[in-house]
């Protein structure tokens, strides 16, 4: 007799509770997971409700079942809430279900409700199968080898509010959402000197609000974790926004969480903070309640990453250490981990009675270190006009700039570098142009409305250039640095920008002047620099990446087509490796692999053989720097001519449009916190007898500081990327993902 859990032949998968964008990737990770590992894998259609009414709504999967499904919002599986469930006696009538279909173990995709519900069932599970043994109606040796069920929990939920893992499917997704509508209402408040009041979802997480806050510029917040601190917050509020009139800022933006409350437990409703608005200052004053548009529309690359790799995990875990508890797959500083799924709901309900009980400290803490340095960050960029120095103080002259390619969030950077220096007390100035508009003194005063406006905008304000300092360079360079009083650097940009600071700190014993401290803040589409897992900027090109991919699949479906696309990366193959997991291509070359004849000669075997089954799409994503001569042009006329007839090729190059747009959520907020922990390092370091150089960034999703002398050590040489990539882990999983079906 079977007593403990074991390795599971067969998996079923079910959405559950409100619908998230990014579930129906992780319902194919699930699926393609488990049959790459010889399991059978159901689909249970309707949630809860599936699997209390059995039949036709629990079905054998195949590959090309979820084919297709990468880029859809919502659920294909469908979701309803199920009463029945919630008794013993629908439970039980799950239970028989998936014993008739001989189902070892479970995944359920939802929120806290439904994940609450799974932990039930797995609890009861036992005494479940005995009853219907007893009953007649499953074999006790049926009954005996199943004696644990084996189940795993993703959270796919927009409001970001379950404990056990940093991120849930959809939060980012709907963050793209709410910022593309402030962005969109932005413009018009500012034609018409208006204000607004935008409420956003969340429940009792003020997650949704204060993001994107932060992301948009907004000018208040209001969350339930941090209420305002004084019971004449309505007056505090409308000074603040008074004050911002007078500064000429041309429209007030007020966010309001739904779960939004006073101190003492009063709700804040959109439109009593709309008639106060309008009532102390007289204005026009508009509610926006943007409602279920946020769980809407395609997933974000990030959840579909997200996604993929927490479905990849879930199955995973199942067949290597199932376990007799119920487990919640999540991911923590940028890892997967696994917790106890009664623990993480029991935690996630435990916040309400923290919020009820006004004990708004430990819901601040209990939300994490990062929460709080947001809401901190926030709280200084709002305000109208920077704090005086204090009495006596030393004021230093700190410079920011940019270098190498251009990247989405360099605005924002930008921003955050003029007011947290501004309201630490010091000067700001920015030098136009990069390192060479160093050299020619092209330096100008940053001000607080200098930066008003930035943090939504795309491109470069203060120019940026691939210029590195050498020789005689170095020396005028360090004459400017002098001759202007520049105490500190903050340098924000790429690879460039990387080699031009550390040749500056390599000179320090030749020119003393350049022994100012430089903080190098990550800012590269390309994703190749050291010391940081991920750079400001990479995030919004793989945003517009996969937009742009999406389109090319539906005309590739609509004739029966391969698509080779070029994207862009240089010697680093994240934009390729991980659109290619965002899109599902099914052939990702990758500059770090390289590419060879014999490789090209199977993926064509592969792809006549799937137009032969029926097969309508191809897709192929090339990095640019992948091999001098096997060309986006090569690989398109060879899978041409060696296509057989089954069917034609093209390319797409898709060029500098990576390079455009306005950052996404991800950027501006990674640029926010990256440069403010920045500028608070330089500060720090320009204050003190040695002052040293470093550059940030986040290792294993926690911001660290790496010494900028260390540069030439964590590269390889004769390429632009870092020695450690943590993303390469990320192969096994494309290659898993990379089945016929879509």
């Amino acid at each position: 007799m079977l007593t403990g859990p074991h390795r599971p032949n067969s998996i079923a998968v079910l959405t559950s509770g409100g619908d998230a964008a990014g579930m129906n990737a992780a319902v194919r990770a699930v699926v393609r997971t488990g049959l790459s590992a010889g399991l059978d894998v159901y689909l249970v259609f309707e949630g809860f409700q599936g699997l209390v009414d059995g039949g036709e709504a629990i079905r054998l999967a195949t590959s090309a079942d979820v084919g297709g499904i990468l880029q859809q919002g919502g659920t294909v599986l469908g979701t309803a809430r199920c009463k029945r469930f919630r008794t013993r006696e629908g439970r039980l009538a799950a239970a028989r279900n998936l014993a008739a279909n001989d189902i070892d173990a479970l995944v359920v995709i939802g929120g806290d409700g439904s994940l609450t519900g799974a932990s039930i069932f797995q609890r009861e599970w036992r005494d479940l199968l005995d009853e219907l043994v007893q009953a007649g109606e499953v074999r006790r040796s049926w009954a005996d080898a199943h004696r644990h069920l084996p189940l795993v929990g993703m959270v796919g939920s927009i409001d970001n509010d379950m404990f056990g893992t940093d991120m849930t499917i959809g939060a980012d997704t709907a963050l793209h959402r709410i910022t593309e509508a402030i962005d969109a209402i932005r413009s018009t408040a500012a034609s018409h000197q208006r204000s607004f009041v935008i409420e956003v979802m969340g429940r009792n997480c003020g997650y949704l609000a204060l993001m994107s806050a932060l992301a948009s510029g907004a000018n208040w917040v209001l969350i339930p974790e941090s209420p305002p601190d004084t019971d004449d917050w309505e007056d505090s509020m409308c000074q603040a926004l008074e004050a911002g009139r007078g500064i000429g800022r041309r429209q007030n933006l007020v966010i309001v969480a739904e779960g939004a409350q006073d101190r003492h437990g009063n709700p804040i409703t959109a439109e009593h903070v709309r008639r106060v608005i309008e009532e102390a200052l007289g204005e026009d004053t508009r509610v926006t309640n943007l409602g279920h548009v946020q769980r809407g529309g395609s997933p974000s690359a990030f959840d579909r990453y997200l996604s993929t790799i927490l479905g990849y995990a879930s199955v995973e875990h199942l067949l290597n250490a199932p376990g007799d508890e119920s487990q919640l797959i999540g991911i923590r500083e940028h890892q997967i981990i696994n917790s106890s799924l009664e623990a993480c709901v029991a935690k996630t309900h435990s916040m309400g009675d923290v919020i009820a009980a006004h004990d708004y400290d430990t819901a601040m803490e209990m939300r994490g270190g990062s929460f709080k340095e947001s809401f901190d960050i926030f709280l200084t960029n709002v305000r109208a006009k920077p704090h005086p120095p204090e009495p006596g103080q030393q004021r230093l002259k700190l410079g920011v700039l940019h270098a190498g390619g251009p990247a989405p969030g360099m605005n924002t950077a930008v921003r955050v570098a003029a007011r947290i220096g501004l309201d630490r007390g010091h000067e700001v100035v920015a030098v136009g142009g990069g390192f060479k508009g160093l050299e020619k003194g092209r330096i100008h005063d940053l001000h607080w409305m200098s930066v008003s406006g930035w943090v939504s905008k795309g491109g470069a304000e203060i120019g940026t250039s691939r210029f590195v300092p050498h020789g005689a360079h170095i020396g005028t360079i360090a004459e400017q640095i002098a001759d202007h009083g520049i105490d500190g650097l903050i340098m924000v940009g790429g690879w460039a920008g990387y080699e031009a600071a550390h040749a500056l700190h390599a000179s320090r014993d030749a020119h003393p002047e350049l022994g100012l401290p430089i903080v190098c803040v990550p800012a590269s589409i390309n994703n190749n620099v050291p010391g940081s897992e991920i750079s400001i900027g990479a995030d919004t090109a793989l945003n517009n990446i996969v937009n742009d991919v999406d389109k090319i699949k539906q005309s590739a479906v609509a004739s029966g087509r391969v698509f080779v696309v070029e994207v862009m990366g240089h010697d680093s193959g994240y934009l390729a490796l991980m659109s290619g997991l965002a899109t599902g291509a099914e052939r990702v070359y990758l500059p770090e692999q390289g590419v060879s004849l014999e490789d090209l000669r199977t993926d064509i075997a592969g792809l006549r053989e799937g137009f032969a089954k029926g097969k309508r799409l191809g897709l192929v994503i090339r990095s640019e720097h992948v091999d001098p001569v096997y060309t986006t042009s090569f690989i398109r006329s060879l899978f041409e001519r060696e296509g057989d007839h089954q069917f034609d090729v093209r390319q797409s190059i898709l060029g500098h449009i990576q390079q455009g747009g306005d950052p996404s959520p991800f950027d501006r907020i990674q640029a926010t916190r990256l440069t403010a922990r920045g500028v608070e390092f330089l500060i720090e370091q320009a204050l003190s007898e040695a002052p040293q150089s470093a550059m940030i960034g986040l290792d294993r999703g926690r911001i660290r500081f790496t010494d900028l002398a260390t540069f030439p050590e964590l590269v390889e040489p004769d390429v632009h990327r870092p020695l450690e990539q943590t993303w390469m882990d990320l192969l096994p999983i494309a290659e898993v993902m990379a089945q016929p079906g879509d």
